[in-house]
């Protein structure tokens, strides 16, 4: 397997190889680029986004600053809010659906390491070696139609939000949250349903 193939498939990878250096240095050209623009030029945005990211619907709307790794694996649906200063960390896949409002200072981390100290190490480091000192790995994130994530809300590697559910602001989103759910806190809890049939 390839560098690229164990990062996607979850596995432990070495993010120092070429291939994600490259990623890095062209999704940091966009996001110059992105960053420099006015706040009402919203034709050049979204073609800077629409080559940045993996996919993008109609009326997507990325507020600056905004940063993320290598943007490609980035899915986007329609209609679709990110406010100023998010950080999508997108070793692995984030796919956000339609209908979906991300308030500001939201973080998305694909990326984590192991817990354990003798795992998250790499045996005998040296410098010279080549390799980076620790290992990582990377978990996809899904956001469903019809979510609202609350201002500074954090989502870890590996979670899904169901569709309709609302995640309060400065939750820490350590495990999936179900659809059509209000969820709170640090670690995220549901705190009751929503969005009822009439």
């Amino acid at each position: 397997m390839t560098e690229l193939e164990k990062c996607m498939a979850g596995e432990l990878y070495d993010c120092h190889d070429q291939i994600f250096l490259e990623f890095k240095r062209q999704t940091r050209k966009l996001l110059k680029e992105y960053h420099c623009l006015a706040y009402e030029q919203k034709k050049e945005k979204t073609a800077i986004l629409k080559q940045l990211f993996g996919g993008i619907g109609t009326n997507v709307s990325v507020g600056q600053p905004f940063l993320c790794d290598y943007g490609r694996n980035i899915y986007l649906g329609n209609n679709v809010s990110v406010n100023m200063n998010c950080t999508f960390v997108d070793c692995n896949k984030i796919t956000i659906g339609n209908h979906v409002l991300i308030a500001s200072n939201v973080q998305l981390y694909t990326a984590t390491h192991p817990v354990e100290h003798s795992q998250r190490l790499t045996p005998d480091w040296q410098p010279e070696s080549g390799q980076y000192f620790c290992r990582t790995y990377a978990l996809p994130i899904e956001i469903g139609d019809g979510c609202w994530l609350g201002g500074g809300v954090i989502v870890l590697p590996g979670v899904t939000i169901g569709p309709g559910s609302v995640i309060g602001a400065g939750s820490v989103v350590t495990k999936d949250i179900p659809e059509n759910s209000l969820a709170v806190g640090n670690p995220c809890r549901v705190i009751r349903k929503i969005n009822h049939p009439e």
